[in-house]
């Protein structure tokens, strides 16, 4: 019974994630269980991150927290996004994990609700970021893998873990998208 609930949830997910137009049309959760639209950040250029409290990529929340600073006038959020499906890396609450990201790491850019980014309980907007139909398909390998999305919600650039978010490449990524119009 259990298999066949699971396997109802995540059709029901593909087909949700398959009839959105944009992830922009994507309804969420945030950090604090308040009902989120992506359509929200619409004009923005984001970058998508899976994020965890124990990994030995955490501090990465220093470079996201600087490159947020750095573009945020410019038009430019991180979305934090904590998952716990990598060697269950981020097992807290959500209030847990925004008192630890805040009082850690001074974060001000948005975090959402704990999602699973992989497997059968996907996430929609993990459906849309990194399923069958993405410019970039494929399952998330780690924590902190980062989407960079243009102003027009479309898919940019894809970048694993070990990727600094305050890298040059990064933020060369993120000045062309900002400049493009």
């Amino acid at each position: 019974m259990k298999t066949i609930a699971l396997l109802g949830l995540a059709i029901l997910m593909t087909t949700i994630a398959a009839h959105a137009e944009s992830i922009y049309d994507l309804k969420l959760k945030d950090i604090d269980g308040k009902d989120v639209s992506l359509g929200d950040y619409k004009g923005k250029v984001l970058l998508i991150v899976n994020v965890a409290s124990k990994c030995g990529y955490t501090k990465q929340y220093t470079g996201l927290e600087a490159i947020q600073q750095k573009f945020q006038k410019q038009g430019f959020t991180v979305l934090g996004f904590p998952c716990n499906q990598f060697n269950r890396q981020e097992p807290g609450s959500n209030e847990e994990i925004k008192q630890f990201c805040t009082s850690k790491f001074n974060v001000t850019f948005p975090l959402f609700d704990k999602i699973d980014v992989n497997g059968a309980n996907r996430n929609p907007l993990y459906i849309a970021l990194a399923g069958k139909d993405s410019p970039f398909p494929g399952d998330i390998k780690w924590n902190f893998g980062k989407f960079l999305i243009g102003r027009d919600g479309k898919i940019l650039k894809r970048f694993g873990s070990g990727d600094e978010p305050d890298s040059p490449e990064v933020t060369a990524a993120i000045e062309a998208a900002l400049a493009a119009k």
